[in-house]
């Protein structure tokens, strides 16, 4: 089969692999569509640690069952299919426990670490377990299906935000999966939601997307701005998506006395926490890892329109045009949101 490997840091070729065959409780998909998630860039030029070469990546996908193994009973050949990035063992503690998430023996797709390695779907085919593999409704095109693990983050970093509905709150951070948490806060009953970043052309689709003020600003200035619109009380909840030292402080500075700063975004391993605002002013900090079981609500959410996926998809590929992509996302160019890979697309030399 083609796939995509990551042959070595900052190389992407498309190259001849072995077609998996599925496991005795695994189920093969013929991949239709498979989003470049932001971790991937930062797997692809090393930065994370997590995409250890030589490594297929992709793990936001959808496609066609295509084989399963003969435990396999909740599918068939033929079935429009996505599955869950989280592949958890499910006898573990937080796996009996709903919390698959925080699985002991976690592992994800189309990433590869010290303690494991898994080939993900920039392929033709890929091999899943059963336990994470959800059915599609006809209604959802492969390209919005490939969004479902990012909106089931979003959906996640909501639901552990513990909201009772009517909140006022702030999105930092307007990329792929702030839009997601702009709309997942909105469906749940907030009655405010305030987005803000340093790129117009992302608060522009945030404006679009449902944000009810949006602030170009960050830092002191976008606190201030905050708490002018807020009669200098504050918002209840943040959700802080960005994950570097500046924002989760700005995230603190800006939230209300005894209200919740959620962090999602981690693109820095470690960042200096302002102690004395969070302990006297009874901040509570609440990490979002992933996803636990929201795919169906997911699934539900985009299927009736109230989270809609369709217009952050900025180009959908070939296998062969991925390392562009990806070069293209690693350099920062403007107006890229999600570029999805279809590995049933002919090459433009091959149309």
């Amino acid at each position: 089969m083609k796939a995509l490997l990551l042959s070595e840091y900052s190389k992407l070729e498309v190259a001849d692999l072995p077609r998996p065959e599925p496991g005795r409780d695994e189920v093969l998909v013929q991949v239709a569509a498979c989003g470049i998630c932001g971790s991937d860039v930062h797997g692809y030029d090393g930065s994370s640690g997590r995409r250890i070469p030589p490594l297929v990546m992709g793990h936001e996908a959808s496609g066609v069952v295509a084989g399963i193994g003969e435990d396999v009973s909740r599918f068939a050949v033929g079935d429009r299919v996505t599955f869950d990035s989280t592949v958890y063992c499910g006898v573990c503690h937080f796996c009996l426990n709903g919390e698959i998430n925080l699985c002991d023996n976690r592992q994800v797709v189309g990433v590869s670490t010290p303690d494991f390695r898994r080939a993900g779907a920039f392929a033709e085919f890929v091999t899943v377990p059963e336990r994470i593999v959800y059915r599609l409704s006809d209604e959802l095109s492969f390209a919005e299906a490939a969004m479902l693990e990012a909106v089931s983050v979003a959906l996640h970093a909501v639901a552990v935000s513990d909201l009772k509905g009517g909140e006022t709150v702030l999105v930092i951070g307007a990329g792929m999966i702030g839009l997601l948490i702009l709309q997942a806060a909105c469906a749940a009953g907030c009655s405010r939601v305030l987005v803000t970043d340093v790129d117009a052309s992302r608060l522009k689709l945030a404006q679009e997307s449902g944000a009810d003020e949006t602030i170009l600003a960050s830092g002191a200035e976008m606190v201030s701005e905050v708490l002018r619109l807020t009669g200098g009380r504050g918002v209840d909840l943040v959700l802080e998506a960005v994950g570097r030292e500046e924002t989760v402080s700005a995230a603190v500075d800006a939230v209300r006395k005894g209200g919740t700063v959620t962090l999602v975004g981690n693109i820095t391993p470690q960042v200096t926490l302002p102690l004395q605002k969070v302990v006297s002013r009874q901040i509570r900090l609440q990490g979002s890892c992933a996803s636990a079981g929201e795919y169906p609500q997911a699934i539900e959410l985009i299927a009736s329109g109230k989270i809609r996926v369709a217009p952050l998809i900025t180009a959908i590929a070939p296998l062969s045009d991925g390392a562009q992509w990806f070069e293209r996302l690693h350099s920062r160019e403007p107006n890229l949101m999600k570029i999805v890979i279809d590995p049933r697309m002919a090459s433009p030399e091959q149309a």
